[in-house]
């Protein structure tokens, strides 16, 4: 279980710039989706577009490359569309994604049993 991070973000939008979101957010799944190391990267909305959900699984080594790699040209962006409001982490990532993941006020859940199973998408 300790080769992998999953994290799932918490975003407060505002309605009337969901659109403005949903259009970055199309940009950045397609940026994502050519790092191998990205397992799951999927983001959910409720009815009223007021918070979305992001939920991410990596292979511990590649969670640096997606935040200062592929999300970076989109941060400031995407937060001036979405305000995170919490991040759990869970898994034993090492002191390099704890830095990055820090500055999002991340919570951190050490796996201690359990499985996952692979699969593709």
């Amino acid at each position: 279980m300790t080769d992998h991070v999953t994290c799932l973000f918490t975003l407060a939008l505002e309605p009337q710039h969901f659109p403005a979101f949903q259009a970055l957010v199309s940009d950045i799944v397609s940026a994502t989706r050519q790092e191998p190391g990205t397992l799951i990267y999927e983001y959910s909305v409720n009815a009223d577009g007021t918070q979305a959900h992001i939920l991410e699984r990596y292979r511990a080594d590649a969670v640096v490359g997606h935040v200062d790699v592929t999300f970076a040209p989109f941060a400031e962006r995407f937060l001036s569309l979405a305000k995170i409001t919490s991040l759990v982490v869970y898994g034993q990532p090492n002191a390099s994604v704890r830095q990055r993941l820090d500055v999002f006020g991340a919570i951190y859940m050490g796996g201690f049993d359990g499985f996952c199973r692979d699969f593709a998408v």
